[in-house]
């Protein structure tokens, strides 16, 4: 197979159309293992495809992209960085975007490998080629681009070489094109970011998150929905969330929420600010979270309540999150009865509302109730059973009802609740006290599809997880929840075939 590769490029180059003679190439390099690969092309070689990408022939192009895509892979980056800077360079400035993607992939693999940033520190100008990337109209050009990047931000060494060097002023550059590209060099900026205190210092010193927090008060609203979509991703990280309350972020946040009523365009960015505080809430403390910036919580209520269906969504997510914790539970149950007439209106959503509405409304709930087994005490399990009890007079009668009808998201997500509940004593006696529900938990004729049977089976897994599921749901019953889970969620009974062929 070797011999009949370099056969293959030796014709390839000596012919003017060398489509059908690439599509030889192309088989043959697909057939052949990584291993001889590596014995079988040069740098001098891999020169020959690279040269038959200038072409406007677009097959052609494409056939070659899918060579390098396979030879490129066997070279060592460093290697590939000293050798073939040229071919790179080429690929990176291509009016092509498969060849642009080609090239940044192995971008990536260059800056991923210490001796390959070393090679590139002595060749800034190719990683101006990649800046400029950045710039072009393709998203996911600018995607790779990014991820080359912020692969090179992961050491001191390529943080040196984009924000210590001439490359900074390129990046600037790039970054005044548009407000589109603006907002990828910011992305870029998060990324590298989150990694350390150390990469967050790089981008704080040279102004990058200065800017970007004053997007957050700027005159366009989409550009402000956009930054605090920014700032929410830089929270992330501890050492992000530190820098935010040192500049002020959270209070300069939590007072837009207050003067939300006031700006008739608020709804384009009043989801984001509640997600930048219920993304907070989670990753530190509901309690601290709640306390410090009471308009955040006020808010949520508020949306929930809303008549606008677009400012639903985030409100039921965040009470979903907020909920799914044991400190979540307990400042939402603080709040008395205006937590109580949200939980009433997620519960005439879940029956009546839109089918998007109706599966968020079903799956915060079901992480309102869910208490897994180690989180369980008393107090709490009063709790939830009555959260559960407020959803109607007949609770499981209304879930029973909507896991029935034919939708497969509204069967799953009412499911999920049935699962949050069955780990609990309280509703392992409600199961039972509702008619033919022990029989309908095991019989798989009534889940169709695999989610469906992945749901049941979950169901089935949550009931067998708590100790009291034996006593309460009889001896017999347990038994055949015991034998559903040893016969796994996709157990077809086999029905014997009778025939009479042949009988007198």
């Amino acid at each position: 197979m070797a011999a009949a590769i370099e056969s293959l490029l030796a014709e390839i180059a000596e012919v003017d159309d060398p489509v059908e003679g690439l599509k030889s190439l192309r088989t043959a390099v697909l057939a052949t293992p990584i291993s001889s690969l590596r014995e079988t092309f040069s740098v001098a070689q891999l020169g020959i495809i690279f040269s038959l990408l200038n072409t406007n022939d677009k097959e052609q192009i494409e056939i070659c992209v899918e060579i390098l895509g396979r030879i490129l892979a066997i070279f060592d980056p460093a290697h590939l960085a000293h050798n073939c800077k040229a071919e790179l360079q080429s690929g990176l400035n291509h009016p092509d975007n498969s060849v642009k993607v080609l090239a940044l992939t192995q971008m990536g693999c260059v800056v991923s490998n210490a001796d390959g940033i070393a090679e590139l520190m002595n060749n800034p100008e190719i990683l101006q080629d990649v800046i400029q990337c950045m710039g072009v109209e393709s998203v996911g050009v600018s995607e790779e681009a990014i991820s080359v990047l912020s692969k090179l931000c992961n050491t001191k060494a390529g943080l040196d070489t984009l924000f210590r060097s001439d490359l900074l002023n390129k990046l600037k550059d790039v970054m005044a094109i548009s407000d589109i590209i603006r907002y990828r060099v910011y992305e870029l900026v998060v990324e590298i970011s989150s990694v350390s205190p150390v990469s967050l210092g790089y981008c704080a010193s040279n102004s990058f998150i200065t800017k970007l927090l004053e997007e957050l008060t700027g005159d366009d609203v989409l550009i402000r929905a956009t930054a605090i979509e920014m700032v929410t991703s830089l929270a992330r990280s501890q050492h992000g969330r530190q820098y935010l309350a040192q500049q002020g972020i959270m209070d300069k946040i939590s007072n837009m929420i207050m003067a939300a009523d006031s700006d008739p365009f608020s709804s384009f960015y009043l989801p984001g600010l509640v997600k930048f505080f219920g993304n907070l809430a989670i990753m530190d403390s509901p309690q601290q979270v709640c306390e410090n910036y009471p308009a955040f919580l006020s808010m949520v209520f508020t949306m929930a309540m809303s008549p606008d269906p677009s400012q639903i969504p985030v409100a039921l997510d965040t009470l979903g999150l907020m909920g799914g914790t044991v400190e979540g539970k307990q400042v939402l149950h603080k709040t008395g009865e205006q937590f109580n007439k949200v939980l009433k209106q997620m519960s005439r959503l879940a029956k009546d509302g839109a089918t998007e509405l109706r599966v968020r409304s079903l799956e915060a709930i079901a992480q309102l109730l869910t208490l897994p087994v180690e989180q369980q005490t008393d107090d709490l399990l009063l709790l939830t059973e009555s959260w559960f009890c407020s959803l109607s007079s007949e609770p499981m009668e209304m879930i029973r009802n909507i896991s029935t009808q034919p939708f497969p998201e509204l069967h799953c997500s009412a499911l999920g609740i049935f699962i949050a509940i069955a780990c609990q004593a309280w509703g392992q006696r409600l199961m039972m006290s509702s008619p033919g529900f022990a029989e309908w938990v095991v019989e798989r004729s009534v889940s169709k599809g695999k989610e469906a049977k992945d749901c049941k089976f979950k169901l089935v897994k949550a009931l067998l997880s708590s100790s009291s599921t034996h006593e309460i749901f009889g001896t017999q019953n347990y038994l055949k929840l015991k034998t559903y889970l040893k016969e796994g969620p996709y157990f077809v009974t086999a029905i014997a075939s009778i025939t009479t062929e042949g009988a007198d």
